[in-house]
C-alpha cells in the first residue's frame, strides 16, 4: 500500500509538533497542513477546502484550546467553543473526504472526578465530571462521541485515545494560561530572577497527577496509527503519579530556586487524584521511554534556550 499522506491537526502546538517529529523519525515523509499551512480549524469552509485539495490518508487530531485551572475558570466559553468547532470540522471533513484512518486525542478531563484510581476506560460517564474544567471536558467528550459515532454508523477506522497530562518543549509557559508544569517552571524561574524568598502555589499540594513527556505521547500516537484499530477510548499514560508538592520540589531543584514553597489553600486542587490505567495499551507492546525527572530536565533546557 502507498505510504499515507498525514495531517496532524494542531501541528502548531507542542503535542502536534512532537507527533510530526515522531512520524518523520519513523520514516514517514508525506505530510499536509504542517504549521502555517494548517487551515483555520474553526472555519468549516477552510477545513473542507483543505481536505478536498490535500486528500490526507491519515489524520491525527491534537487540536483545540487547552489550559490549566486558571484558564478554565476565566474562559470556559472560549475553551468549549474552540474545541467544539475544531473537532466537528476536522472529523466531519475527514469522513466526507475519505481519510482511511483517524486518531482523536481526547483528554483525561473526560473522566469523572471521583473515578476509581487508576482510571480505566470503562469509567467514562460513571459519575459527574470535575467542575473546574467542566466546559473543556464536555467539548472533548463531544469530539470523542462524534468519532465513536462515525465509526459505528459508517464503519470508518476512526479511533480514540486519552493521553494523560503531558508536558515538554513547545508548551505554553504563560503562568495565567498553562498547565501545571509549564506554569510552575515559568513562575519558579521568574521568582529566582527577582530574588524572591518564597513562591505560593495553588491548592494544598496534595493532589496527585500523572505526567508524560510529550515525545512519549507522540510515540504512542505513531505506534497506534501504524498498526492498531480498536473500539472506544484507549488510555495513554505511565501509571505513575506524583503529588503537586513533589512536582514543585522537583522543579525547584531543576530551576535552582532557593526560596520557600508555600501553598494557597484558598485555590482549588481540581481532582484529588488522576492516574490513568494504561494496561490495554501496555498489552499491545507500548511503554513510555522518558522518566519524569528526565523529561522535566529536557523541558527546562528548552525553556532556557527560548526564554
Amino acid at each position: 500500500m502507498q505510504a499515507p499522506k498525514i495531517f496532524v491537526a494542531g501541528s502548531g502546538k507542542a503535542l502536534g509538533r512532537a507527533i510530526v517529529r515522531a512520524f518523520s523519525g519513523s520514516g514517514y515523509a508525506s505530510f499536509a497542513g504542517v504549521g502555517a499551512a494548517e487551515p483555520d480549524l474553526r472555519d468549516q469552509r477552510a477545513v473542507d477546502a483543505f481536505f478536498e485539495a490535500e486528500q490526507p490518508d491519515w489524520v491525527v487530531y491534537a487540536a483545540g484550546k487547552a489550559g490549566g485551572i486558571g484558564l478554565n475558570r476565566r474562559a470556559p466559553a472560549d475553551l468549549i467553543l474552540d474545541n467544539l468547532l475544531c473537532a466537528t470540522h476536522v472529523l466531519h471533513a475527514a469522513h466526507r473526504f475519505g481519510a482511511r484512518k483517524l486518531l482523536y486525542l481526547a483528554s483525561s478531563c473526560v473522566y469523572p472526578k471521583d473515578a476509581a484510581q487508576p482510571i480505566r476506560e470503562d469509567s467514562l460517564y460513571a459519575s459527574p465530571l470535575e467542575p473546574t474544567n467542566l466546559a473543556y471536558a464536555v467539548s472533548k467528550l463531544a469530539g470523542l462521541e462524534l468519532c465513536r459515532a462515525l465509526r459505528q454508523q459508517h464503519g470508518v477506522d476512526f479511533n480514540i485515545a486519552v493521553p494523560t497530562n503531558y508536558f515538554g518543549p513547545g508548551d505554553d509557559f504563560n503562568p495565567e494560561n498553562s498547565h501545571v508544569v509549564g506554569a510552575l517552571m515559568a513562575r519558579l524561574r521568574e521568582a529566582q530572577a527577582h530574588g524572591d524568598t518564597s513562591l505560593a502555589i495553588w491548592g494544598t499540594g496534595k493532589a496527585r497527577r500523572e505526567f508524560l513527556y510529550v515525545n512519549d505521547v507522540a510515540d504512542a500516537a505513531v505506534f497506534l496509527m501504524a498498526g492498531h484499530s480498536w473500539e472506544g477510548p484507549l488510555n495513554i499514560g505511565s501509571g505513575t503519579a506524583v503529588s503537586i508538592a513533589e512536582l514543585a520540589q522537583m522543579l525547584k531543584d531543576i530551576t535552582g530556586f532557593g526560596g520557600e514553597l508555600t501553598y494557597d489553600t484558598s485555590k482549588p486542587d481540581g481532582m484529588p487524584v488522576k492516574v490513568l490505567d494504561s494496561a490495554r495499551l501496555s498489552s499491545l507492546g507500548w511503554a513510555p521511554k522518558v522518566a519524569l525527572a528526565e523529561g522535566l530536565r529536557r523541558t527546562h533546557d528548552w525553556f532556557l534556550q527560548q526564554h
